[in-house]
């Protein structure tokens, strides 16, 4: 489904992502770990085409992406929920979802509108107002929601539960993890909390100083790789 092959990243001369190489399967929910600051939300960025990948190649549902425009990559079926969820504050609910499907061929946006809101009930009661209202666990949810209104056939998700209540985490885990195993989507999340990550994920990866050194099914990730990698 997605496969990053020896890809280097660099911010000017400092290189941030060094060499490293995933294969996502189709279908898998995949957690990116790793402490502050070894690349996580770099290797998203260049996943989706914001920023430039200095060598090495991506590859997405057998094509060649490393090359594509963002937008290209999220016609392709990419989808991507950045770090601090960037919903428009001053458009309402409904218009952020609008926005969602904006430029995406073949979509009825009230029909898919409405079968994405089954996965996001609580976001029913607030469509008119504006997302910059919402509680920070709300505007998760729209955010996800509004990448759901591309029909991506991979979600990239970068920290979805900074700055949301623990009871809400547990409900994003969920239904993340029940979209997935319903329609198939692929997910990879970059993630600082370990309990969402194991309550969502399947597969892990550890990230550090740019590259991946572990990496395996979730159940079998151990205390002492924990210790090792992901421990403060």
């Amino acid at each position: 489904m997605f496969i990053a092959e020896n890809v280097q990243v660099s911010y000017g001369k400092s290189r941030v992502i060094n060499g490293l190489s995933l294969h996502v399967k189709e279908g898998s929910r995949t957690a990116i770990l790793g402490r502050n600051g070894v690349g996580k939300t770099t290797f998203l960025k260049s996943a989706i085409g914001i920023l430039p990948i200095s060598s090495g190649s991506l590859r997405f549902n057998g094509e060649d992406i490393t090359k594509r425009k963002t937008f290209k990559r999220s016609e392709a079926g990419l989808g991507y929920v950045p770090q601090g969820r960037e919903i428009i504050p001053m458009l309402t609910v409904k218009e952020n979802l609008e926005l969602g499907a904006l430029g995406h061929k073949g979509i009825h946006i009230d029909s898919r509108m409405e079968w994405v809101l089954e996965y996001f009930p609580a976001l029913k009661v607030h469509m008119s107002r504006n997302g910059g209202v919402l509680s920070g666990g709300l505007q998760q949810q729209l955010a996800l929601a509004r990448c759901l209104m591309g029909k991506p056939r991979m979600m990239l998700l970068d920290e979805p539960t900074e700055g949301i209540q623990p009871n809400v985490v547990i409900e994003i885990a969920d239904t993340l993890k029940k979209i997935a195993v319903e329609t198939g989507i692929t997910i990879a999340v970059v993630e600082q909390n370990l309990k969402f990550a194991r309550r969502l994920a399947d597969n892990y990866v550890i990230m550090q100083k740019g590259i991946i050194v572990s990496e395996g099914r979730m159940i079998d990730l151990s205390e002492d790789v924990i210790k090792q990698y992901l421990s403060v």
